[in-house]
This record gives structure tokens, sequence and C-alpha cells, in this order.
């Protein structure tokens, strides 16, 4: 793929080296043994999505009583969420209990490009591929927004955003296989590009901030690889592969 990075997307690649995006203290948060069903925290001051978690968010937990529960849950992704309630992996919590008033979990965001794009969303557009991605939708008309089974997406919210595999490999970034990448289509007209943007509001006018990969749409040898570039409105549209690979070098 000869997909482009926005000015913004760089920049941060390039110098974010991550972030505490959310943490909870103290003993309104109980460890909970679910036995054979993913296992979960709740907080009884219902603040997971207040303070930012969202599925996919690698957890860390410190002070617990249990110091299996530190270790054993530090690192797994979380699963679900709610705001009382986070589930992940299932035999993890080492011992149901309830946090110490100075221990805390938290979630960091990082700078790789899956989790600057997390809980994206995908746009499919008339015309040709802007030269320069900063410049955004420009006089190209909006044919389908791409989200989680085609649901309603709202900036700064995880709901229906698109999300990308955990583990990369062979430098190669592919859309997460258990999502359904859907939209309906809002006009007619021949699709030529895409944007992904990130899950910060983007009004798509002209930024050197703000994150998104632009690339060409077509049946062949395009960036996204589409069966039809003709698309009618009111139709429904699923994208199966968002596959590329991010370079070896760099100068070519």
């Amino acid at each position: 793929m000869t997909v482009k990075f926005s000015t913004g997307l760089r920049d941060i690649l390039n110098g974010f080296e991550g972030v505490v995006k959310g943490a909870i203290v103290g003993a309104t948060l109980d460890f909970v043994d679910n036995v054979g069903d993913p296992d979960s925290i709740t907080d009884s001051n219902n603040a997971f999505i207040t303070q930012g978690f969202a599925p996919g968010d690698v957890l860390h937990v410190q002070g617990a009583t249990t110091a299996g529960n530190n270790t054993q849950i530090t690192g797994e992704r979380i699963l679900t969420v709610a705001a009382g309630t986070i589930t992940f992996a299932t035999a993890k919590v080492a011992n149901a209990e309830v946090m110490p008033a100075g221990g805390f979990v938290a979630v960091a965001k990082g700078g790789s490009l899956k989790d600057t794009m997390k809980d994206g969303k995908l746009m499919i557009f008339t015309g040709s591929v802007p030269s320069d991605p900063d410049a955004g939708q420009g006089t190209s008309t909006l044919l389908i927004t791409i989200t989680q089974s085609a649901g309603a997406w709202v900036a700064g919210a995880f709901g229906n955003g698109l999300e990308f595999e955990n583990d990369p490999l062979a430098g190669i970034i592919e859309k997460m296989s258990t999502e359904t990448w859907q939209g309906v289509a809002v006009a007619s007209g021949v699709a030529g590009w895409f944007m992904f943007v990130a899950n910060p509001t983007d009004a798509l006018g002209s930024s050197t901030l703000l994150p998104r990969i632009v690339g060409s749409v077509g049946l062949s040898t395009a960036d996204l690889v589409v069966p039809s570039t003709s698309i009618v409105s009111g139709r429904t549209y699923t994208v199966d592969e968002f596959t590329f690979t991010l370079p070896m070098y760099y100068g070519a």
C-alpha cells in the first residue's frame, strides 16, 4: 500500500512516548474472580468510562493486597467496559478482594499507530487521493462512513469505533478480525479514496495536528480494494480487509 500519514500522525509516532490515560485509586475497586468467565474489576463510583478506560486498553494494577492481582492483571487487555465494571481474561484474578486505599488501576495511551488510531472511523470519498493528508476532505463528496457494524460513531467515545489487531506481525497492521467494518452509503458516486481518522473530533478541514491515514480506493491495485467502486446511496457496504505494511526503511 502507498497510504499517506498526516503531519499530526507522523508527529505523534515520532515524539509521543505514552501517558496515563485514566486511573482509579482506592477502595471503591473490587477484584472479582468469575471462574470460567472473564474476570473483572468493579468500581462502586462507576468511573471507568469517565476516566477513559476502553476495550483493548492495557491494564496496570498496583497496590493490591494479593501480589498476584498486581502481576497477573498488569499487561492484560480490557475486553469490555461499563461504567462500573471492566472485564479481562479469565483466571487472572488471584484473589477476590477489595483494593486498599492506596492501590490503583490505570490504563495508558501509547505512541503506537494502533493506539493512536484506536476507535476511529473509515470514510470513503469521490475524487482522487489528496496530495497532502493535512488538506482534509476538500471538494470530495463523502459516500460512506465505515464503523463497527455500521453503528453510530461519536468522537471521544469508544462505541462502534474501529480497531486494529493487537499484535502486528512483520510490520503489517490490519483490521481487527473479530470486527465487522460496515457502513450505509449516504450518497451515490464513484469511490476514489479513503480517510481513516482517529477518535478525536475531526471536522475534515485543513489540519497539521489531527492524525489521519489516506489512500486510494479501487478494484485491484488500490490501497483499499473493493469489488465495485460504484456506490449507491442507501446500500450497506462491508470492508472485509484493511491491511498495510509499514516500510522497512525510510527515504524510498
